[in-house]
């Protein structure tokens, strides 16, 4: 089970947890790299606008997105399997060295097509270190610290998007767009320093000994599947004509046998165990997080509240994701850990399910903003735990493949849930689907029923996700 290989660390060092002496340079070092990669995921969408217009490629604006993204999903799947056949370090310095010369080229860039490349070399190099990252948890730390750690990777990504937008608008407006970019490469600097050290003595190396031995080629032509059926299925969703039927049959006739491959056998049955964790990662994270991208638009054009307000409505959301993830970190949690599942997940479906009852009104603006701060409790305790399970259920040799297939399913989900979503909002007349990720419309006056349309499928959807959470244990009684 993940956690074998480093059961005699010190006890110590375990008891003073993930900041004791003998871990607190990894966790600083791990974490802060992470953290510095979300700032950059979120901070890229408040400089794209200002960099596209700059280089004159507004035309292309969506791709700067789905470039990160597609190349990052070959990275995971790289990744994996790099980390189980040499240990982590390696895939490691390579992400992170692929990170920067991603920013360097879009910092950089005079044209938009090389401000594209810089960002599909940032989405390989993100892949690579994300995956890896969950292969050095599994090596380096005992299982009992396990929660905790992952508690902070998840933290690491909600601070930056709050907090993360401020700042990179702060560096357009003061310094120009380009230091967004080209910023980011010195200061990964000083957690390199930190952790490096630690992965190459505590995780440098296979985890059963025998280092070497080729790739699955298989594997990694159904990676360049997925990317490239990802991609074309992110195109086709951009332009909705019966034009682009063309490339969403040749995505899809891509990317469902490739995810067949690289997920876990009887994840789209949610087989009990490793398959259900894998899935409800997607469906919880696809369902919610195409939710939350329709929610500042609705409250904007449905209830008259400015940009600025409709985006602080869903900041509180981050410090409750945090304490979920906090929450499931305790020890005590941890025979309860499927039971707290499932009530995170009718926390995601109550919130999604609640937003769009600010479509009548009569019904106090601030539902959304009490809802989402439930929902992201929710989601904090369910992706958290999620990631836990997956290492505890995961055999030493196997956690970088395994591992691979979580951030896919979360990845692709999120592109999948959203293109559907944005789909049917456009279908009701709501407006145009825009980067990936985003949703602009076209006119003011969305019909409010283009909103329920969206809100109430992907609630749906986390539904079938509470019936998962029942099954993410190996054993039918486990609680």
């Amino acid at each position: 089970m993940g956690g074998s290989a480093v059961e005699n660390a010190s006890l110590d060092g375990a008891r003073g947890g993930v900041l004791g002496r003998g871990f607190r340079a990894l966790s600083i070092g791990i974490v802060s790299v992470i953290l510095l990669i979300a700032f950059e995921a979120t901070a890229v969408g408040t400089a794209m606008p200002v960099a596209a217009r700059e280089l004159d490629g507004v035309s292309l604006y969506a791709f700067a997105f789905s470039a990160y993204f597609t190349t990052s999903l070959f990275g995971m799947v790289l990744a994996g399997q790099w980390a189980d056949r040499d240990g982590p370090l390696r895939p490691i310095t390579t992400g992170i060295g692929a990170f920067a010369v991603g920013l360097l080229l879009s910092g950089t860039a005079g044209s938009m097509w090389m401000f594209i490349l810089g960002r599909a070399v940032q989405g390989l190099g993100g892949g690579l270190v994300i995956v890896a990252l969950y292969v050095v948890v599994s090596r380096a730390y005992p299982r009992a610290l396990q929660p905790s750690i992952l508690a902070a990777f998840a933290a690491s990504w909600v601070v930056p998007s709050v907090v993360g937008p401020l700042i990179a608008g702060t560096v357009t407006e003061q310094l120009g767009w380009r230091w967004v970019f080209v910023g980011i490469p010195v200061l990964v600097l000083l957690p390199l320093g930190l952790a490096l050290p630690q992965i190459r003595r505590r995780a440098a190396g296979p985890a059963d000994g025998r280092r070497g031995g080729a790739f699955d080629r298989r594997r990694i032509r159904f990676a360049l599947g997925i990317s490239l059926g990802a991609a074309l299925l992110q195109y086709a969703a951009q332009d909705l004509r019966w034009l682009s039927l063309v490339p969403a049959v040749a995505g899809a006739a891509l990317l469902v046998p490739a995810v067949l491959v690289l997920l876990p056998p009887g994840t789209w049955r949610a087989a009990r165990g490793l398959p259900s964790v894998i899935l409800l990662r997607g469906i919880a994270a696809g369902s919610f997080i195409a939710a939350e991208s329709f929610v500042p638009l609705m409250l904007v054009t449905q209830r008259g509240l400015s940009p600025t307000l409709a985006g602080l409505s869903l900041a509180v959301g981050g410090s409750t994701w945090a304490l979920g993830s906090f929450v499931q970190s305790r020890p005590r949690t941890e025979p309860h850990r499927q039971r707290l599942m499932v009530i995170g997940m009718v926390l995601v479906v109550a919130a999604i399910a609640a937003a769009p009852s600010v479509l009548i009104d009569s019904v106090p603006v601030w539902t959304v903003a009490v809802a989402w701060a439930f929902g992201c409790f929710g989601m904090g305790i369910v992706t958290s735990s999620t990631s836990v399970l997956l290492l505890q259920l995961s055999a030493p040799e196997e956690a970088g493949a395994n591992s691979a297939g979580l951030q896919i399913a979360d990845g692709l989900s999120n592109v999948l849930l959203l293109a559907a979503g944005g789909a049917a909002f456009a279908a009701m007349g709501g407006g145009a689907v825009g980067a990936g990720h985003a949703v602009a419309a076209t006119a003011t006056s969305a019909h409010p029923g283009a909103f329920a349309a969206v809100f109430l499928p992907m609630a749906g959807v986390a539904v079938v996700g509470v019936w998962v959470a029942s099954r993410v244990r190996a054993g039918a009684g486990s609680s």
